[in-house]
């Protein structure tokens, strides 16, 4: 800022600045991990094979589980 600004330039500064602050409170980014990374992997087809592991896991399915190593 100019150190011989007018009044009405200062006043203006000041009201630009507080205009963009208010919409950066207004719209926050989002740094929620989860959030941010949600349907990146939709596409993957490895991502639905862990899926299905996943599922056999909670199942109790032990072939699934030895084919893991998982004994």
């Amino acid at each position: 800022m100019k150190t011989n600004a007018s009044l009405e330039e200062r006043m203006a500064a000041v009201e630009a600045a507080i205009t963009q602050i208010q919409a950066q409170i207004a719209d926050p980014p989002v740094n929620n991990w989860l959030v941010q990374i949600s349907g990146s992997f939709k596409d993957e087809p490895a991502f639905e094979e862990i899926l299905a592991y996943g599922q056999a896991i909670r199942q109790g399915n032990e072939s699934i589980l030895g084919s893991l190593g998982i004994e």
